[in-house]
């Protein structure tokens, strides 16, 4: 259609052609400025023109947020720009980038002056909780609490976790001088809680800088500190085990607390040598009376079978079955038992032994299956340590019943050592009786 000089009236009166879906009126006074109006009502002025033998078009703006004035005039600098070989859409590209890159510079900003460790952790939490056990999860989470909260089974509150007090940090203030400064403080009362604190608090870091959110802030890993580790000492090697001659009087101290659960969860936990979770977590399905195995929770690989010898599935078929849980306990939320340690260190003091830990168990179950010469590789793998050497690794694969056969040796000697007579019964069951 002809050009037409642009007025306030002429544009609001300006209508698209019936049966069509656009029609565009120029402006006689600016050259490359038009008037767009569709079949739907949407009206925008556009600028169009030639550049390096191409026909380029510019939406300026709709005619509601632009007046005529403002809108000849940017149609004129878009004129200035292509007389010039530019092509005002790339400009248009490039300060649009600018303008983004300032917003996201501007929250980066925000977060780095606003994030602290106290808020990031538990995102990194719940993103690596499909690839932890529920051991792993409680102690993240205990590793940062702030304590003071009410105990179920102990009049006083929880304890401040060592991380809690940088849970309050920007992120951007971790520095190697703050964590040395928490380090030296933390390493005066409870040094081995804070080695563990440290270890998580590395793993975090390194999340956080490969993270998208976090990574301009958390540039490098404060954590990796060597004067912090320094400050925290080296962990003592434990020597915690009973001996051969130990034997009767744990068992039979054991044995005489007043909680069954418990009193059969610590045998057990001797008798497999397995780590605390790993027995602590057994459901009834994973035992077979059957066949004689039970399927354990393993750190190496996802689960692991290990024989069941007779007297400890003695001991299982005893407990009462009052959930899933082989080991339950009414009074615990989780339904299974949370805390043996209580009544196991009384039964070791009452029976005069030196201190013992749980893990002690484990050590003893590793120590004692020498005493019948166990080949290490069977002991290791009933245990659920990682194979070592090419050749474990690669070439042997042992049957349950050859674990078994050892497992059962070792078992027997334990019990003959404690002075246990424990002899098979009618139709498979058996006994036990004090020597």
């Amino acid at each position: 259609m002809a050009k037409v000089n642009f007025t306030a009236d002429r544009v609001a009166s300006f209508q698209c052609e019936s049966g069509k879906q656009q029609s565009i009126m120029w402006d006689a006074k600016t050259p490359g400025l038009g008037l767009r109006v569709t079949g739907a009502g949407a009206r925008s002025y556009i600028f169009e023109t030639r550049l390096q033998g191409k026909t380029i078009r510019i939406t300026i703006g709709d005619v509601r947020t632009w007046t005529v004035a403002k809108a000849q005039a940017e149609a004129t600098r878009h004129k200035a720009q292509t007389d010039q070989g530019i092509d005002p859409r790339q400009v248009r590209a490039e300060q649009h980038a600018a303008q983004e890159a300032v917003k996201v510079e501007t929250a980066a900003a925000v977060l780095r002056d606003s994030v602290t460790v106290g808020a990031a952790w538990p995102i990194y939490v719940a993103e690596r909780t499909p690839h932890w056990g529920e051991h792993q999860i409680s102690a993240h989470r205990k590793i940062i609490q702030a304590g003071g909260e009410a105990r179920k089974r102990s009049p006083k509150p929880t304890k401040p976790g060592p991380l809690s007090t940088l849970a309050g940090e920007r992120l951007v203030d971790l520095t190697d001088a703050r964590i040395e400064a928490w380090a030296k403080l933390e390493a005066q009362t409870r040094p081995s809680s804070a080695r563990l604190a440290m270890r998580l608090l590395k793993a975090f870091l390194n999340w956080c800088t490969a993270h998208p959110q976090y990574s301009a802030i958390v540039t490098r890993n404060a954590a990796k500190s060597a004067k912090a580790r320094e400050l925290l000492g080296k962990p003592k090697v434990k020597h915690d085990l009973l001996q051969r001659e130990q034997l009767a009087a744990w068992f039979g101290e054991v044995r005489k607390i007043g909680n069954p659960v418990i009193a059969a969860y610590l045998q057990t936990l001797l008798m497999i040598g397995a780590r605390r979770e790993e027995v602590a977590g057994l459901r009834w399905a994973d035992v077979d009376f059957q066949w004689g195995s039970m399927k354990l929770g393993d750190k190496v690989e996802d689960f692991r079978m290990v024989p069941l010898t007779p007297y400890v599935a003695h001991l299982l078929a005893a407990l009462p079955r009052r959930n899933e849980w082989v080991f339950s306990s009414p009074s615990a939320e989780s339904g299974r038992l949370a805390e043996p340690r209580i009544a196991h260190n009384e039964a070791v003091a009452a029976a005069g032994l030196p201190h013992l830990t749980l893990h002690g168990l484990r050590r003893s179950f590793a120590t004692l299956s020498e005493w019948v010469e166990t080949p290490a590789g069977i002991a290791a793998q009933i245990q659920g340590h990682a194979p070592q050497g090419v050749r474990e690794q690669n070439y042997i694969r042992r049957p349950l019943d050859l674990l078994r056969k050892w497992h059962v040796k070792i078992e027997d000697w334990m019990l003959e050592q404690a002075g246990i007579q424990f002899q098979p019964a009618p139709a498979g069951l058996r006994v036990v009786t004090a020597a």
